[in-house]
């Protein structure tokens, strides 16, 4: 098989220490994993057999797709957050994870189907997913064994009313409810305190290196480092452009190499002329637009050539403010020309 000309490495030793940093920070709380989207462009499967070593114990992942693929490894406890359609029974049956019901007929369909122990999932303001407290009042989880009831925050990467709004929420609809276990934060939930950590904590950006919010800054590492080959070195003379649409115009004679990435590979077109790749201490910047499959960089006075590899800076972040992509964003639309290592 001939090897890409574009490399993800992946950091395990990084990637574990955030989710004990996570754990630290949810005090007596259980430490979840989100795994979800193929654990966030980084594999699922990678991930989870980091982390299970590592003594996280609760997985979850958005469909029943995402359960079977994980299936063979025989997670501790695997939970579909997407709940369960009619589609999904068979592989819901099966025993592969728990369902998160996050509607009436879904838990009628459940209830119907034997009520084996599942998860909940209550709407406190996101208004996307979960049952109202009419829903409750209705009687739609009687008869249902309950694990975890959880509910999502809408607002934890900022300093936001609707933050306490939707724990307080939470805590009256939790007290109609039997179930084992209250979940609600997420990366930024745990930075928000302990009284958002309750019984199990769900974080998911922060594991793979996102920052969403400061008090994460000093405690989560890199993990995902992009690694693109160079195709091509040459120079351009002054006043010549480079790229589509010639949005760089070389203002003196500069040498510039061709890397192997583009938006067809997830470094997106906001990173034209902001984005920058990395030699030792040296940045080197990315010159003109980010093509499908290629990019530019500046590299006068540098020695790279032909054949060589230069990681992407792909500082969370740092890449967030530079292209104006979100942090999950840049994650999860890592693509899969990458040979993923680590």
């Amino acid at each position: 098989m001939t090897a890409a000309p574009l490399r993800l490495r992946r950091d395990a030793d990084a990637l574990t220490a955030n989710w004990r940093a996570l754990a630290r920070m949810s005090g007596s709380a259980a430490c979840g994993a989100a795994i979800k989207a193929d654990g966030y462009g980084l594999g699922a499967a990678w991930v989870a057999t980091t982390l299970a070593k590592a003594g996280a114990r609760d997985f979850f992942v958005a469909t029943w797709a995402e359960a079977a693929e994980l299936a063979p490894l025989g997670l501790p406890a695997l939970s579909v957050l997407h709940g369960v359609r009619d589609e999904d029974m068979a592989a819901a049956l099966s025993g592969i994870a728990t369902p998160v019901i996050s509607t009436a007929a879904q838990a009628v369909r459940w209830r119907a189907a034997g009520g084996a122990p599942c998860h909940v999932m209550l709407d406190t303001g996101m208004n996307r997913m979960g049952l109202g407290g009419d829903d409750l009042a209705a009687g739609a989880l009687d008869g249902l064994t309950i694990d975890v009831l959880m509910s999502h925050l809408a607002s934890a990467d900022e300093d936001s009313p609707k933050n306490s709004d939707q724990r307080g929420r939470f805590v009256a609809m939790a007290a109609g409810v039997t179930a084992e276990r209250l979940s609600l934060a997420n990366s930024a939930g745990i930075a928000l305190g302990g009284d958002y950590a309750f019984d199990l904590t769900r974080p998911g950006l922060a594991l793979y290196g996102g920052v969403p919010r400061p008090e994460l800054a000093g405690a989560i590492a890199q993990v995902a480092f992009p690694q693109a080959q160079v195709l091509q070195r040459r120079r351009v003379a002054a006043g010549e452009t480079v790229g589509y649409n010639a949005t760089w115009t070389a203002p003196a004679d500069t040498d510039v190499a061709i890397l192997n990435i583009g938006y067809a590979d997830g470094y997106w077109r906001g990173f034209s002329g902001r984005g920058q790749a990395l030699l030792g201490g040296a940045t080197l910047p990315v010159l003109g637009r980010v093509s499908m499959d290629l990019i530019a960089v500046g590299v006068t006075g540098q020695p790279v050539a032909e054949g060589d590899w230069l990681e992407i800076d792909y500082d969370l972040p740092r890449a967030s403010a530079a292209s104006g992509m979100s942090q999950y964003e840049l994650l999860t639309g890592l693509g899969s020309r990458f040979d993923r290592t680590g």
